[in-house]
């Protein structure tokens, strides 16, 4: 599995989300959270943004910033953030670069069958330095765990 490590650089991106492009750039001096998941409105998908969307107001009180990335289109996460009422910023990777720069592009497994897909992950990064990674996210308590190790750096 390619990507950054904990204490690498973290991969630049630049996004497309319905605010408007969103860079790494961006966030020079602060924390982020980037989190990638495989695709809107599927029940693990949903529950998670859910999950860091009733957490918003606690991150943003850290000083956190949080992202969801996937492949879905910008119109695609439009429809899904105004569904569930998603407080987050959704960016779109339709051609994975920056999915597959995070080393979230990986072979995965279903009833035997092999196929390519996005691992859910979740990347902490301050002021450019990735400081905490969680690959195979379990999204039941992952958005009050990234909390609480974002606090605590």
């Amino acid at each position: 599995m390619n990507g950054p490590a904990e204490g690498d650089t973290a991969p630049d991106f630049t996004l497309e989300t319905k605010d408007g492009a969103v860079s790494l750039a961006q966030f020079a001096g602060k924390t982020l959270v980037l989190y990638f998941y495989p695709k809107d409105d599927t029940p693990g998908c949903t529950r998670e943004a859910q999950d860091f969307t009733a957490l918003a107001g606690e991150f943003a009180q850290a000083g956190v910033a949080v992202i969801g990335v996937s492949k879905d289109s910008v119109k695609r996460h439009t429809s899904f953030a105004a569904k569930y009422d998603l407080a987050i910023p959704l960016g779109s990777d339709p051609e994975g670069a920056v999915i597959a720069a995070y080393g979230s592009w990986v072979e995965k497994s279903l009833y035997g069958r092999q196929y390519m897909g996005i691992d859910r992950s979740t990347f902490l990064v301050q002021d450019g330095v990735v400081k905490k990674i969680w690959r195979k996210v379990k999204v039941a308590n992952h958005a009050a765990q990234v909390l609480a190790a974002a606090k605590a750096l």
